[in-house]
């Protein structure tokens, strides 16, 4: 039954039960892809490679690198079959999930957001308010439970002149005023269809807070409709991240990109959008809905995600044989439950919290050929267990490439963790407040990383390299990733002095800018102090760092907390953002080199003058 909370209209999901997100999907039929070893097999009935009968015929005679080539040929041949045969249903399946947008209830829901009363003055000295800012000033000032005139007025007398004339501001400050309301892991308003498409709204109100003439309102009458408008880069960066869950500063351009695949980088549709929503709300609800009783080793740690279905099985390869099983991701280690009959397997363990563990792509294959680029290894450290997991994948979701980022992002989550976040039991933790919460902060970021790559195999929007989502794995590979995981673990375990700290000599630090100023603690936007003593990766040391640092306290805009900045930069905005210009600048590079020598370039002179150019 609906709601009215706010002003803001909310509904009840429906209450079918969603499909476990961690289980991935494969509608398609099912094919055995090795059936060729198997006596009762079809395609057994007539072998395609005959030998001849010798009375001398021996075995050493057999060339065995023809015979491996010629098999990896049928291999590739039959893969190719493979993927010709489920193409289809993978266009089927795109189809299945698209949303259906002018439904009666859809239209419904739509008209009663947007038949909001104005009480926010329109005539700005920049221009009239553009109907999509004016809808979301008033809804998200009756959320708050204020009118938008009180809401304008309020914003007016906290900042600047120069800043209170901007529109685009004031859509900033009524939205992360409501969304600095909530702390969750996931906002809990992402669940209502209203608040979904509230946020679509304000990011077209974001990048077009102005209108030619003053009946913004008028232009809108009729049918309300979003056909043939797109949420723009700019304003998604902007908006998404500030939503618990939604996206992060570091991976949400290459979220954007994803996303607007489906319209050839137009943009992101309502449609798209809706349906990237509703995937996370069904990731999430699912973990919660889990069961872990099978595993009782599972109550000290946090469930990510699972792979097991017989449509894309999960193969454990020992000594040439592969077992089927069960295969469970923590936000520590690996589970891996073989289907055994006798059950004298149990349940098998693999850690990833080490500080040597690993993950890299493998091929795998019968009798030693690896003729299947489908697996990963995964390794707790030299001269520990390994495993090598096959994910086979017969609709085309790149489940393997897939689960190498999210074991990847696991890694990368305890380096960071040991790099840039307290030591195990260290008392300083009780002299910040909220830094106990630190760790779990971290881990719940890495979570969410997951949940959105899920979200989007689901959607068959991946990007060409999923590592490309998940956080701390991108940081660990691009420029200037270690200072914006400096800005994290401020983010994390910052928070107000709750005690006094002395130096070595015995004196006491009265503030936290004093703090930092002899100390050497760094402090965010709102206060926030960062410890030194926290301080374990040597990147802290960098030239680059303390250039970051040095200018880390100056702001010009409205703090609303260490998340949300309205007419300015966090510190994670302005870290990701100089990694990015750093980034485009390598991937321009590459790209550079790569058509070098497809063109071929005479001498490396030659293609070190073309690098130098780029620089």
């Amino acid at each position: 039954m609906a709601q009215r909370v706010g002003g803001l209209k909310r509904l009840k999901l429906s209450s079918a039960t969603p499909d476990f997100p961690i289980g991935f999907r494969c509608d398609g039929v099912r094919v055995h892809r090795r059936c060729s070893f198997s006596r009762n097999c079809a395609s057994n009935r007539k072998p395609r490679l005959r030998i001849v009968a010798q009375k001398k015929w021996k075995l050493n005679d057999i060339d065995t690198n023809v015979v491996q080539e010629r098999f990896s040929q049928w291999v590739s041949k039959s893969q190719k079959i493979l993927s010709d045969v489920t193409s289809p249903l993978k266009k089927k399946s795109q189809s299945l999930k698209k949303i259906d947008l002018e439904d009666q209830q859809d239209f419904e829901d739509l008209e009663e957001l947007l038949t909001v009363e104005q009480t926010v003055r329109s005539d700005t000295p920049k221009g009239f308010l553009s109907f999509d800012a004016i809808i979301s000033i008033e809804q998200f000032s009756r959320m708050n439970g204020i009118t938008g005139k009180k809401m304008q007025d309020i914003f007016e007398t906290l900042v600047s002149p120069a800043l209170s004339t901007d529109a685009r501001y004031l859509v900033e400050y009524c939205c992360f005023r409501f969304l600095s309301r909530d702390s969750s892991e996931f906002h809990p308003c992402l669940k209502e269809p209203a608040f979904q498409r509230l946020i679509f709204i304000t990011m077209l109100a974001w990048a077009n807070p102005y209108c030619k003439e003053r009946n913004a309102r008028n232009d809108a009458s009729g049918k309300p409709s979003f056909q043939g408008r797109f949420v723009g880069e700019e304003a998604f960066v902007r908006i998404a991240p500030a939503i618990s869950g939604l996206a992060d500063r570091a991976t949400v351009h290459n979220l954007f990109k994803a996303l607007a695949t489906a319209t050839d980088q137009k943009g992101i549709s309502l449609e798209i959008w809706l349906a990237y929503i509703q995937e996370l709300v069904k990731i999430h609800e699912g973990r919660k809905s889990h069961q872990t009783t099978d595993f009782p080793q599972l109550s000290m740690e946090r469930l990510l995600c699972m792979a097991a279905n017989r449509k894309g099985p999960v193969l454990k390869w020992e000594n040439n044989v592969a077992w089927p099983g069960k295969l469970t991701l923590t936000d520590k280690s690996l589970y891996f439950e073989p289907v055994d009959i006798k059950g004298s397997k149990g349940v098998l363990r693999l850690d990833l919290a080490g500080d040597k563990s690993t993950v890299e792509k493998a091929k795998v294959g019968p009798l030693g050929f690896s003729l299947f680029d489908s697996a990963v290894s995964v390794s707790s450290g030299p001269g520990l267990a390994t495993w090598v997991l096959e994910f086979v994948d017969l609709g085309g979701e790149l489940r393997r490439d897939v689960w190498h980022a999210i074991i990847s992002e696991v890694i990368a989550l305890h380096t960071f963790l040991r790099e840039f976040g307290p030591g195990e039991g260290d008392k300083s933790l009780y002299q910040v407040f909220g830094a106990k919460k630190g760790k779990e902060k971290a881990i719940t970021s890495a979570s969410n990383c997951i949940a959105r790559l899920q979200a989007l195999q689901y959607m068959r929007n991946l990007p060409d390299d999923p590592i490309k989502l998940v956080q701390f794995s991108f940081l660990q590979q691009v420029a200037y990733g270690d200072i914006v995981c400096q800005t994290l673990a401020v983010n994390f375990w910052g928070g107000p002095l709750l005690t006094k700290v002395a130096d070595k000599r015995g004196d006491i630090a009265r503030a936290s800018r004093e703090s930092y100023e002899t100390f050497d603690n760094v402090s965010d936007l709102d206060g926030s102090v960062y410890l030194k003593r926290w301080m374990r990766s040597p990147s802290w040391g960098s030239t680059a760092s303390m250039n970051f640092w040095k200018n880390s306290s100056l702001r010009q805009g409205l703090v609303l907390s260490k998340h949300l900045a309205v007419a300015d930069l966090t510190l994670v905005e302005r870290a990701t953002e100089t990694c990015r210009q750093k980034y485009k600048v390598v991937e321009k590079t590459q790209a550079t080199i790569d058509a070098a020598t497809i063109k071929g370039i005479p001498s490396n002179i030659d293609l070190f003058k073309v690098t130098l150019f780029l620089h």
